[in-house]
């Protein structure tokens, strides 16, 4: 939501002139009530989910590579749904910001960079498991702990590149008319106008969500073709699981952050915020399904015979009634539940 734009000094926190779209969100049992219920529903179940989990990696996991993608995801759900209370307590307060300039910059950042962060990771996994799947002699010789280094470094450093801006941009601004501070939910239209903001939140949906989803869809669409046999059927459930849970939790709050950037550059409307603040709620969901998600993996072993690629405890060689291959050097189906 914008104010309209003036000739005040673009580091003047006080709004005088708000448009009705931005006071009637501002007033909203929607912004007051219903988006506060759900991120609480979020920290609820993501706290111990997650808690859970990380434990689960840090003390019960042999495998450093599930060690390794597992924790980061933690962590990064775990710091959401830490900054998450803040936001609550700004929403029930009446959209007023008590916490200062900074907290609600780094608040914004988290709030952003764990959504980029659980896709970029979520798509780190899901490459590794379409390797495994798909290419098993290939998965064979891949470095599974540099490999899962190499995502988790490599996804913290985008997502602290994008969320700089953030940083530096004010988040907090004065409401003259409701006698309020908000926190990044109204911005001075002077500056949203420019075309900074506008390529770098397109960017930030088109390579922190768009190609990540490509990607993703390619992977799963090719594991569900290739355990397209009766005997995997339980493993193309999970995969369509994934891709659901993916598509709810992202595709909403993504398609519309577009839409809405694109209207408000070229026309100058803002009609579609409130709908993206809705999908943001679904976002945010991401954060306590995670962990179920892991623990539906964990019991679902997909190396009926072990082989050098499978580095977790791997089951017995009869499980499921599969007897055990007679050919050591033979790579059978890669374990599913260490990527």
């Amino acid at each position: 939501l914008q104010h309209k734009c003036s000739s005040k000094p673009p580091n003047d926190s006080t709004l005088t002139e708000v448009n009705n779209t931005t006071l009637e969100y501002l007033t909203s049992s929607l912004s007051t009530k219903l988006i506060p219920t759900v991120y609480l529903s979020a920290v609820l179940l993501g706290v111990p989910s997650n808690a859970i989990i990380l434990w689960m990696l840090l003390f019960r996991i042999r495998s450093v590579c599930t060690a390794i993608l597992y924790t980061n995801l933690a962590v990064s759900d775990l710091l959401f749904c830490i900054v998450l209370p803040f936001r609550i307590a700004y929403h029930l307060n009446g959209n007023n910001w008590i916490f200062g300039e900074w907290m609600c910059r780094a608040t914004t950042a988290v709030f952003y960079g764990n959504m980029y962060c659980s896709i970029l990771l979520l798509t780190g996994i899901s490459v590794s498991r379409y390797v495994a799947i798909v290419h098993p002699f290939m998965y064979k010789r891949l470095p599974k702990r540099a490999y899962a280094t190499a995502v988790c470094a490599g996804a913290w450093a985008v997502v602290f590149l994008y969320m700089l801006p953030l940083c530096l941009m004010r988040q907090s601004y004065y409401v003259k008319p409701l006698g309020i501070f908000t926190c990044h939910d109204v911005h001075n239209a002077c500056e949203t106008l420019s075309a900074f903001q506008f390529y770098y939140y397109i960017s930030l949906a088109v390579f922190g969500f768009l190609i990540p989803l490509v990607i993703v869809i390619f992977c799963y669409v090719s594991i569900i073709q290739t355990l397209k046999t009766h005997e995997w059927f339980w493993y193309v459930k999970v995969s369509l699981l994934i891709l659901t849970i993916f598509a709810i939790c992202f595709v909403p709050s993504n398609i519309i952050l577009i839409v809405h950037h694109i209207n408000y550059y070229y026309y100058n409307t803002d009609r579609l915020y409130s709908f993206y603040l809705i999908a943001l709620c679904l976002s945010s969901l991401n954060s306590c399904l995670d962990p179920f998600l892991y623990f539906l993996m964990s019991k679902i072993r997909m190396c009926p015979a072990p082989h050098p690629s499978c580095q977790e405890a791997s089951p017995s060689p009869e499980m499921n009634g599969m007897p055990a291959s007679t050919n050591p050097g033979a790579p059978g189906p890669p374990e599913w539940s260490h990527m």
